[in-house]
Formats: C-alpha cells, structure tokens, sequence
C-alpha cells in the first residue's frame, strides 16, 4: 500500500509539472515579448517577496540546515539577492536595446541589427547550500530577459522551498513562474524546456545535460570542483590568511567556490599555521555556536569525517583550529581542520571538499602551482595573492578557471556585472548581470536589405566581367 501511495504521488507531481509546463509556454506564445515595464515590474515583485520575507527565508534555511547563522544567510544570499535585482534593473534598459552592426559592403546601405528575445520557458535547478541565491540569482536573470520559469529546489531546503512556493505563488501567476515541491529531478528535467539551468555536482549535470539532449535544450551547467588558492613570497601571510579562511569557513566550507586546497611558498607553511590558530578561534570560539553553520545532513557529515580520517590514516597531519574543538555528531557540527602533507592518493585532493577541511600543500617555484592546477580539471575559481603583476599574469594566462579573485577569494562572485560560470568539469555557460540576460536570450540577427545593391551583379550566367569584379572586391581593404 505504502508503494502504490509513492507511486501515486510521483504521478501527480510529474503531471503537475507538465501542466505547468504546458501552461507556461501557450503563455509564451500569447506575449512571446514583454516590455521592459512589464519585466521591471517583474523583478520588483521578487525584490519585495525578499524584502517582505527576511525573517521567515533566514528561519527556513536555518531549519534546512540544522543550523546556520541568519546573519550569514542575509549577507551572502538575501543581499546579493535583492542587490543583483536591483543592478538588473538600473541596466535592463540599455540591455534590451537592440544592438547595431556593421554590413558588408555589397550592402553598404543596407542595416544589420541583433534583437535579444525570450527563449520561453526556462527550467531553473537549485541546489541546497545556497538555496536562495542560486534560486533567485538565475531567476533574475531569466525575468530579465523576458521568460517563464519553473523551479526545482533541492531535497534538503524543502522548508525554504514550500515558503518560496507560497510567496511565489501568491505574487505571480503560475503560468509567468513557479516553484514546484516534491518533484523528482527526473520528472523535472525531460521536459522540453527553451534553456535549462542546473548547479550541483559533476555527476548529476551530466545527468541533466543527458535529459536535455534528448530535447536538444541549451543547458547552463555550474558543477564546482576544486578551486585552487595560491599565495605568492610577497604577500603578507597573516592578511592572507584572515582573508582564505574567512571564505574558507562561512558556510562551514560548503561552498562551490570555496578555496579547496592551498599552495604555500616553501618556508611559508608554519606562519600560515600559527596564524589560522590565532584567527579561526576570535571567530568560532565555540563551534557549538550559533556563528558556525552545520553540516547540511548525515551523509555529509559522514563523508567529510571519512575525508579526514583517509588522510590521516595515509600519512597527512590534521591540525584542528579550534581548541577543545570536537565533533558534534547531533548536530552535525565539523570542526574547521587544516591538513598538512596531503598525497595525491588521499581522497581529500581528489573529490571537492564541501567542507571545512582545507589541505595545505608548498611549493619552489610558481612554474610547479601552474603545471599541477592545468594537471586537473579546470575549477570553478581561482585565488592567487600577490602584489607582483607579472607572477599574477603569469597564473591568469598560463591557467584556465571559470573565475578569478586577485588577494582574496570568491569575491568575483558577488561583482553582479561579472559574468559566473564554470569551464570543462566546473560547467558550462554564464550567467550575472548583462551576461544572464543574453545566455537566457536569443540574440536574433536581422538584416535589412537595402533599396539599392550590388547583389545583381553577380547573378548569372557568369561571364568574366563577374571575375573582374571579385578580383576588385577581394583587394579592396576597408
């Protein structure tokens, strides 16, 4: 009885998305182009859902978590929300404007324009340890460029996700967006959405970019990895370690651009030890407390214990930043670790992290931080600290990443006229500001032909005067 009610109940939700699914794109097609008001009034309705919701979005991820400071869930999510909205629409008036290009000169009276358009209906997947920003981030972006949405949030924010679905719900029309609990990601991604966005891991994209195919849906895909941090001879090791470790640990690690391991000049490493014990503990005397987020669930919590133990039981020292620290198996709470001497076949420098565990390894020369991070996949960002601009070019062009902060880390993210998006394993596509609106449009080219050409030469039959005149063309320079 109990299957037959699991199944039942996934029926429905599957039909539910293709009703919705259905109704979003005869919605498209009766208004294929709103106008720059009706989009503005768009994206203030989502700025007020945040603003008038503050205090119960801050509970709602706190319950997801088990624990997570509301202060945290204000600053990185609730005001980089409502700030990218806002930075949307002082711009999206010169975004939409369609944009001039240069014609041929067999057409030299002629006009060439791009025109962004609605692609239609985008489907938009969350996942849980930034459930607001990676929500309402790519949302912004998709109203912006004038489409309709639906919205699958992760299994682990449902308190965040039934809140959202209830204020979505009660301030827009289902047929313009819609958050729909309960859906299976299956369910969710094989419809055939105009563009589909999806952030989690590598294996699930590629899950999702394989549901897309079949539809041939233009996918956006940010997958994370491992982002490598580099501090060079001539930056102040304790600045940089206040700056590494305070990105390192909000979230408690869990973090796509979180640093995830840490080249040090040689000579380098016990300073950055000695200061990361002095700094983490001003921070979180008491992982305990309500500063220092939870591990999201269980098995998070057991990975991350197992990353640990894996490295120590092959030769790696463990170094706890907070005294008297310990683990917290009730309410999930990891204590921040550096890790010393990491090995290539240790697990913690061969998966993401997504924690706070930070693996410290030295170096000679910056020739041997470039050959080991082009060795791997190409991560999601990239952090080096230097002062010298020829060592910080040298890193920017020798490396590839889908993101770089120069003397701090992850702070790209938060520019809203940068564009975010990963490369190879890290993802594929952008989105941010002016880059989110043109990867949720279709930038249609339109040629106007002019009154008077040049074209009706060279209609045939061909005869020589029509080779004189390609002669002529192929050595005119403009």
């Amino acid at each position: 009885m109990a299957q037959t009610a699991q199944l039942r109940r996934i029926e429905v939700a599957e039909n539910e998305a293709q009703r919705v699914f259905a109704l979003q794109r005869e919605a498209h097609l009766r208004n294929p182009y709103p106008s720059l008001g009706e989009r503005i009034e768009r994206l203030r309705i989502l700025e007020r859902i945040l603003l008038d919701n503050t205090a119960a979005i801050a509970e709602a991820i706190d319950a997801d978590f088990g624990h997570r400071a509301t202060e945290e869930t204000l600053l990185l999510e609730v005001f980089t929300c409502v700030d990218g909205i806002r930075h949307t629409i002082k711009h999206l008036p010169r975004w939409m404007r369609p944009e001039r290009r240069p014609v041929s000169i067999l057409f030299a009276t002629g006009a060439s324009r791009v025109i962004p358009q609605p692609k239609g209906v985008v489907g938009i997947i969350s996942p849980w340890n930034y459930p607001l920003l990676l929500t309402v981030s790519p949302l912004t972006s998709v109203l912006a460029a004038g489409n309709r949405a639906m919205v699958k949030m992760a299994s682990n924010s449902q308190h965040l996700c039934r809140l959202l679905a209830e204020k979505v719900r009660a301030a827009f029309p289902e047929e313009l967006v819609a958050i729909l609990p309960g859906i299976r990601a299956q369910d969710f991604s094989t419809l055939p959405y105009d563009h589909l966005i999806f952030t989690g891991s590598a294996d699930a994209g590629r899950t999702v970019m394989r549901a897309a195919a079949e539809n041939l849906t233009p996918v956006t895909l940010e997958l994370g990895g491992k982002s490598p941090t580099i501090v060079c001879d001539d930056f102040d090791i304790e600045e940089a370690a206040s700056r590494i470790l305070y990105g390192k640990l909000i979230n408690a690690g869990q973090t796509c651009l979180a640093p995830d391991y840490l080249f040090l000049p040689e000579g380098a490493r016990d300073r950055f030890v000695d200061a990361a014990r002095r700094i983490v503990p001003q921070r979180y005397p008491d992982t305990n407390d309500r500063s220092y987020t939870s591990i999201i669930d269980e098995r998070s919590y057991r990975r991350l214990r197992a990353t640990l133990e894996d490295a120590q039981q092959k030769g790696a020292t463990a170094v706890p930043l907070v005294p008297g620290a310990t683990f917290n198996d009730e309410l999930r709470k990891f204590p921040p670790h550096l890790v010393l001497d990491p090995t290539p076949e240790m697990t913690i420098l061969q998966e993401e992290i997504f924690g706070p565990l930070l693996p410290v390894k030295t170096y000679r020369d910056l020739d041997e931080v470039v050959a080991y991070v082009n060795a791997h996949d190409r991560p999601l960002g990239l952090y080096i600290f230097t002062h010298d601009r020829t060592r910080e070019e040298k890193v920017l062009f020798a490396t590839l990443s889908g993101g770089v902060t120069v003397n701090n880390v992850m702070l790209h993210v938060a520019q809203h006229d940068l564009p975010f998006g990963g490369i190879g394993a890290s993802g594929m596509g952008q989105y941010h500001g002016r880059e989110g609106f043109l990867e949720f449009s279709k930038l249609r080219p339109v040629f106007t032909n002019p009154r008077v050409s040049m074209l009706h030469l060279f209609y045939p039959p061909y005869t020589p005067r029509h080779r004189r005149i390609l002669d002529l063309l192929l050595r005119w320079k403009r």
